[in-house]
């Protein structure tokens, strides 16, 4: 939730008013000339430590740390670690318990005697693992990282005198380093923010990370997230090689890039850098949230549709609600309450009146029984009331961020608030104690955690005022009434390099906390500032998961690297408009990267725009419906906007969400490979097509795993969509009669009528299905269909997929615990013969639930014919009167690239009954 006009807009008239900051944003000239490098040896843990020598001291942001520690390891195979720090006094970095990781060698380790003059150098200047290749230059020192296999230079350090940028700078509260790069390179990533050329980062624009509530609306800004990750995929000789770089560094930072080079200037930490060699992007994600953390399991039902409103004022408009899903005959999971539950806006309460106690858990008795599920919002700020029994036991317990001693005030919605700092075990154990608390008030399946970033209407030190209630009930709530003075007076306040916060060099400590307040054990917020929604994440899973074991849902609007491993996340406050319906698609594939694949946006917009809003809901609801997460969110000022509230909406709906409920077993597999290697579930295209240049800077089309694509209307009063096909056959999910084949990557022209999204599955897939419903619980217990999709009417062809069922309440997602069962699906069509059939893990838990197979339907055939076999755990099938057989001629969009195909045949095997948890083989021989 938020304020309705955008914090910029309020930024800049605020800053233009007072005079006090330049608008007018340039990069600074070449700072100094690096170090040089006096000693290097190995360390006793087979990686190289090295002792680093300022060339010359300037005072351009602060002096220079004259002496600094390198620490190079190959961590693994395929990760390479280089890690830069002053070499005489501990720097702040990312707390080690907080993001788990291999601490660097302490500060004392003898370095070569080079404090007693004597220095060792190694005699070879590289330093080889597996994958990745370390190499350094002394005087001035730069570093470069090449990958070994073709020996392509990844991250060079270096600076010419011809080179916009400068050698290592390492200063207080500035730091810089750069990197070549060729011109050809395709990067991802660096966020968040959202990017109006695409996902594709994009050279001159501003990347700037500092976690900021600001609405997702303003372009190329600074908003809730900081990531300092990229991903490089370059193409050579028309093959595609990717890696990824990320910095661990939680500090404020600008990210320069120039379409030739890459430069970093963060106001604080270490340069901490560690690469990952890939060379798919699908092995990078891999490697990356192998090191950072795999991605959190998620509930079944959270895959199911979730409706939202800031403005639903009590219980009767909730059930409403639902009951106008159901009349509609829309697909509903979950129903969400904004802040309208609360009581005075307060977290862990109820409103006396609008969602009283004993209604409230009858009603959450009742949709528990269907099989819906209740989130509600809660907000870090808690209210400074003496009756307010959260906020006496944080006091008792001190548990908040404090400024000289005293808790830091601020307000938000509820008025008056102190911050609870996470850093703090106390807090940890505290906050879980308010949640359980909490959920013996109102039994919630989930917390959404929001305006943690974290958000203030005030700046600087603020006190409450006498003789006025503050706030007063009248006007806007995100006003500040406080009595606030602005806090200079610290080089934290007040840093000498200004990153670009808010596109305007905003300072930093604007509406949030004070950047001198302090973390336990004294920690900055300075430093802290962008893991507040991080650490605040990791305390809402710890206490939500030991409510009753159950496995966690969580949806933050802040993140950090690493946030994946707990929590989903939405793409915060956009607006009902074309333009940001097309943002979201770069959004939440960037996310993927980042390692949070539950990812969604506000469907239809969280900010009204001008009416009318009813062709853009059709068409978000078909892009929305493919999202991980999906779910409609409007503002109190909005118009209603639920699915039901227009026809052609509804007529979307149900055909889009129709759609989602079938591919539910699909999603939810696609879920437990994230969780396992961290792919993405809603990708790029090149994550499947890497060697396809054409689809490197792709952000209208998006992939829901591998293999099925969708090509959705973006534009207004548009029923055509030019959609671009990779080479191979593709296959019309909602009709799968209808296929395109191309040899080449193409653009095709599809018909996309008001209530059409164009979705397609490639060759090659096995794609399991079911039969839907309204509910994911009733959903999930229908029988399934398998689809087979072989190249079309090709006499040899393979085709794969499998299927992940657990009991979705269990913390873990794994095999091995009796509660799950995965299977492998394998086709082939070889010398006339067509076979499928499965392999099992883990039989018993899918058959104890019953779950079998109805039907088959196997697309791209060039013939069909008979002696068709059956085999369940290897015994054969004698009865076989039950099955019907019908098959369906293909027909083409287009005219094909050459010629013509003979034709091809869709057959469906209707009529079986094979269990998921039995291994099956089927076969049969193709006539003409």
């Amino acid at each position: 939730m938020k304020f309705f006009f955008s914090s910029s807009f309020l930024l800049v008239f605020t800053i233009c008013i007072i005079g006090c900051v330049n608008l007018v944003y340039t990069a600074p000239t070449k700072i100094g000339n690096g170090y040089s490098l006096i000693a290097i040896e190995e360390s006793p843990d087979g990686g190289l430590i090295g002792y680093l020598k300022v060339k010359k001291k300037n005072n351009i942001y602060g002096p220079d740390i004259p002496n600094l520690q390198l620490y190079v390891k190959h961590e693994t195979d395929n990760r390479l670690r280089i890690h830069i720090t002053d070499a005489d006094k501990q720097r702040w970095e990312v707390p080690y318990n907080l993001l788990p990781r291999e601490s660097p060698p302490s500060l004392k380790q003898t370095i070569g005697k080079s404090r007693k003059g004597q220095f060792s150098l190694l005699s070879n200047q590289e330093y080889s693992g597996n994958e990745l290749m370390f190499s350094y230059t002394s005087d001035p020192f730069s570093f470069s990282v090449k990958r070994k296999s073709n020996g392509q230079t990844l991250f060079n350090s270096s600076s010419e005198d011809s080179d916009p940028y400068s050698n290592l700078v390492f200063k207080d509260q500035y730091l810089e380093i750069s990197t070549k790069l060729p011109k050809d390179a395709s990067l991802y990533g660096l966020g968040e923010n959202t990017q109006p050329h695409g996902i594709k980062i994009y050279p001159n624009d501003p990347y700037t990370l500092y976690t900021t509530d600001q609405s997702s609306i303003n372009l190329n800004m600074d908003l809730y997230g900081s990531h300092p990750m990229y991903m490089d995929l370059r193409n050579v000789n028309g093959e595609a090689y990717a890696h990824a770089v990320l910095l661990m560094n939680s500090n404020g930072m600008d990210v320069f890039y120039r379409g030739d080079s890459l430069t970093y200037k963060v106001i604080g930490g270490v340069l901490d850098f560690y690469f990952f060699s890939g060379p798919t992007p699908l092995a990078v994600v891999d490697q990356y949230t192998d090191f950072i953390g795999r991605p959190a399991p998620m509930p079944y039902w959270s895959f199911g549709f979730h409706q939202c409103r800031w403005g639903y004022h009590n219980l009767s408009v909730i059930e409403d609600v639902i009951a106008n899903y159901k009349k509609a005959k829309i697909p509903l999971d979950v129903i969400w309450n904004d802040d309208d539950h609360m009581d005075g806006k307060k977290d862990f309460t109820l409103h006396p009146i609008n969602y009283p106690g004993p209604k409230l858990r009858a009603f959450l008795e009742k949709i528990h029984a269907e099989g819906m599920h209740y989130i509600v919002i809660n907000d870090p700020g808690i209210g400074v009331n003496k009756s307010y029994g959260t906020y006496q036991r944080g006091l008792a317990n001190d548990v908040f961020i404090k400024y000289e001693g005293k808790p830091f005030l601020a307000q938000v919605w509820p008025g008056a608030v102190h911050f609870p700092d996470f850093l703090n075990p106390k807090t940890v154990e505290w906050w879980g104690d308010e949640i359980r608390r909490f959920h013996e008030l109102a039994p919630i399946d989930g917390l959404w955690i929001d305006m943690n970033e974290v958000s203030n209407f005030c700046n600087g030190l603020c006190t409450i005022p006498e003789g006025r209630i503050c706030p007063n009930g009248t006007g806007p709530g995100w006003i500040c009434c406080l009595d606030c003075k602005n806090v200079t007076k610290t080089k934290w306040d007040d840093p000498p390099y200004k990153i670009n916060a808010s596109g305007i060099q905003a300072p930093i400590g604007y509406k949030t906390i004070a950047t001198s307040a302090t973390h336990y054990n004294g920690v900055r917020e300075y430093d802290a500032h962008s893991l507040y929604g991080f650490s605040e994440t990791i305390a809402t899973h710890k206490g939500l998961q030991a409510i009753e074991g159950k496995r966690p849902f969580i949806l933050t609007r802040a993140t950090f690297v690493g946030s994946g491993h707990y929590a989903a996340h939405w793409t915060g406050d956009n607006k009902g408009t074309w333009e940001d319906l097309k943002y979201s698609i770069s959004t939440v594939l960037n996310f993927g990267i980042f390692g949070v694949p539950m990812v969604g946006s506000d469907i239809c917009g969280f900010y009204p725009a001008a009416p009318p809003l009813e062709e853009l809901c059709n068409r978000w609801i078909q892009v929305g419906a493919f999202y991980p997460f999906s779910r409609d969110h409007a503002n109190y000022y909005s118009p209603r906007q639920e699915l039901y509230q227009w026809k052609s909406v509804t007529k979307s709906s149900r055909n889009a969400l129709g759609m989602r409920y079938k591919l539910l077993p699909y999603l939810y597999t696609l879920s437990y490979e994230a969780h396992k290697t961290g792919a993405p579930i809603v990708r790029p295209l090149f994550f499947t097509f890497p060697n396809i240049p054409e689809l490197y800077e792709l952000s209208t089309q998006f992939l829901v795993g591998s293999n099925v694509m969708v090509s959705p209307v973006l534009e207004k009063a548009k029923t055509k969509v030019s959609a671009l096909f990779p080479p191979g056959t593709w296959y019309s999910l909602f009709d799968m009669t209808q296929v395109i084949v191309t040899k080449e990557p193409h653009y095709r022209s599809l018909d996309a009528p008001l209530h059409v999204v164009n979705v397609h599955l490639y060759q090659n897939t096995i794609l399991p299905m079911q039969r839907g419903g309204m509910l994911t619980k009733e959903a999930r217990m229908t029988p399934f269909t398998i689809i087979v999709a072989f190249p079309l009417g090709a006499s040899e062809g393979v085709a794969k997929g499998n299927l992940f069922l657990d009991d979705d309440e269990l913390p873990e997602m794994k095999l091995g615990n009796g509660k799950s069962t995965y299977m492998d699906f394998h086709a082939t069509t070889s010398n006339g013969t067509v076979k499928i059939w499965s392999e099992v893990q883990e039989s018993k838990y899918a058959l104890d639930k019953g779950w079998y197979i109805e039907k088959v339907t196997v697309l791209g055939l060039n013939g069909i014919g008979g002696a068709f076999d059956i085999l369940v755990d290897g015994s054969k099938v004698e009865d076989t009167s039950k099955l019907e057989f019908e098959t369906e001629e293909h027909k083409f969009i287009d005219k094909l690239e050459e010629g013509g195909h003979k034709k091809s045949m869709m057959l469906d095997i209707k009529g079986l009954e094979l269990p998921i948890g039995k291994n099956f083989a089927m076969s049969w021989k193709m006539g003409i």
